[in-house]
């Protein structure tokens, strides 16, 4: 993609900005914030691929119990590590812009993903338990409690009665929920 160190070509932004869900000034922006995690890097060599660990020096997803598994989840590799394109992308999901569909489909995927708690690709009791676990923390549930919550997300959200949820019954639970995009959001 272009030659500048810090600046993309009006083609290179007309494509950033039909794959995502930013406008052009938003894209740079999205840059600038990527380039600041590790300036020395990322200043002479746009195609830079940041750790892990430096990405979760950002705000929003050090504060995040799942940040962790979002940089997983968006890295082209597989091991946290992003390039700016998987950075864009990242940021794009958790956008204001972005459908309640995506961000539900990646929810899903930072639930269930890279193996799931328990391998299965279903949200299941102990998905579930991990999932709240990580929601709640520091706080912590006695054994009966969690056991109550679990068995009322189920009530709720297993459509078809086998005791884990699948992505459509996952997609159908959130579709009911008002505040989902809100709270899955990063404003950059």
């Amino acid at each position: 993609m272009g030659q500048g160190s810090s600046q993309f070509t009006e083609a290179e932004l007309e494509e950033y900005q039909e794959l995502t869900y930013f406008t052009k000034k938003e894209i740079l922006y999205a840059h600038k914030r990527f380039k600041n995690l590790a300036l020395e890097k990322v200043g002479h060599n746009r195609n830079a691929k940041l750790p892990m660990d430096k990405l979760l020096s950002l705000p929003e997803l050090r504060a995040n119990p799942f940040g962790e598994r979002m940089c997983l989840i968006f890295s082209s590799t597989k091991d946290g590590d992003c390039t700016f394109e998987d950075f864009l992308d990242m940021m794009s999901v958790f956008s204001e812009a972005a459908p309640k569909s995506v961000k539900a489909e990646y929810a899903f995927r930072i639930f269930v993903s890279l193996p799931d708690f328990d391998g299965d690709d279903y949200l299941g009791r102990g998905d579930l338990e991990e999932t709240i676990t990580k929601l709640v923390s520091p706080q912590r549930f006695s054994s009966e409690d969690m056991e109550a919550l679990v068995n009322r997300v189920l009530e709720e959200a297993d459509l078809d009665d086998d005791g884990m949820l699948a992505f459509a019954e996952f997609e159908h639970v959130i579709s009911k929920s008002p505040d989902f995009a809100n709270s899955f959001r990063i404003r950059l």
